[in-house]
């Protein structure tokens, strides 16, 4: 790994922190380096306050050093005025000389904006370092500028013999097929994405809260799929605590301000009619809870990108198979607790 690789990698853990908490923006990572050392850092913390490149330059305690100083960032500095001014500015009016940058900004207001002003104000400024970690770091704010889409995550437990549900159920209303510690896993990528997302089914049986109960962090936007409006306004995903969508067949429902009701056409093909309220929302990543059918139907329409799948160690013998995965690749598989967790890739 070269001096720029190493910077920009630096860049890229800084940016991490921000995970779950920039939504709309992207995560950015920012250092600056003078004659070979780090003299200022920082990273985007939340959408409306201080950028990476502002939050590192207020970190330099001698800013007569930033004259002769290299900038890096893992995304291209922004050229236009939202929240906060933009960062073409204050590297150029802080006299910046040289700026490396990651990856190209894929949002339209952006794209290429941010470097031309920069070399037209006469920094130097070199593109594409450690490009595909940059643009891995950001996979659901690329997928969401480019594909028109959330990027989506399939989540869901399966038993040893591959069921996820039996085919009744008793009092205990979720059936638990992981562990404690799969559990709190899940919770953990709750607070990470930006909604998720259930079939009717699931909600009628589970009454689940879709919450981060057991993590620290942001709940996550609340999607149900409801098409007769049969889910109890008594259940927990009426609760107004945190905000949700309710798509269903007809809006007869008087939408508040934390319960939105979306209508589509559920005799047409629906996992596309999802996708573009989600975008219209802004949602840039959601987890499929499924159940079966949700899951199934998202998989078919080559509409995903990870699945997240455990296995717990008990046997159901018989009851609702576990979806099935077509043109996937496995890219991680470890153990938690006592069940076990296989990450895949969609090919498509």
């Amino acid at each position: 790994m070269n001096t720029n690789e190493k910077y920009i990698q630096r860049c890229i853990d800084l940016a991490k922190n921000g995970l779950g908490t920039t939504y709309p923006n992207p995560m950015v990572g920012s250092v600056i380096v003078h004659n070979n050392t780090i003299i200022g850092e920082g990273w985007h913390k939340k959408a409306g306050e201080g950028h990476a490149e502002v939050n590192a330059v207020n970190s330099v305690k001698d800013k007569s050093l930033l004259s002769q100083s290299t900038i890096y960032v893992s995304l291209e500095p922004c050229s236009h005025f939202g929240k906060t001014p933009p960062c073409c500015d204050l590297i150029i009016a802080s006299k910046i000389p040289n700026v490396i940058i990651g990856t190209v900004d894929p949002n339209n207001q952006v794209s290429g904006a941010g470097i031309k002003r920069l070399i037209e104000a006469g920094t130097h400024v070199t593109v594409g370092v450690l490009e595909a970690e940059c643009n891995a770091l950001n996979k659901r704010f690329f997928i969401f500028h480019r594909k028109k889409r959330p990027y989506i995550i399939l989540k869901w437990a399966q038993t040893a013999d591959g069921f996820i549900a039996p085919l009744e159920r008793d009092e205990q209303k979720p059936v638990w097929i992981t562990s404690g510690p799969a559990r709190q896993l899940v919770h953990k990528w709750r607070s990470e994405e930006q909604a998720i997302l259930v079939g009717t089914q699931t909600a009628i049986d589970d009454n689940p809260k879709l919450n981060v109960r057991d993590w620290t962090g942001n709940n996550p936007v609340r999607i149900v799929l409801d098409r007769k409006n049969r889910i109890p306004q008594n259940y927990n995903l009426f609760d107004n605590n945190v905000k949700t969508i309710i798509i269903c067949e007809s809006t007869s429902n008087q939408s508040t301000e934390n319960c939105i009701f979306e209508s589509i056409d559920f005799k047409k093909e629906i996992t596309n009619q999802i996708i573009e309220i989600l975008y219209q929302h802004q949602i840039q990543s959601v987890i499929i809870e499924g159940g079966r059918h949700t899951l199934q139907s998202f998989i078919d329409n080559k509409l995903w990108d990870e699945a997240f799948v455990f296995e717990g160690s008990i046997n159901f013998k018989k009851g609702i198979r576990a979806p099935v995965l077509t043109n996937h690749s496995l890219f991680d598989h470890k153990k938690i607790g006592q069940d076990e967790l296989k990450k895949y890739k969609n090919h498509d």
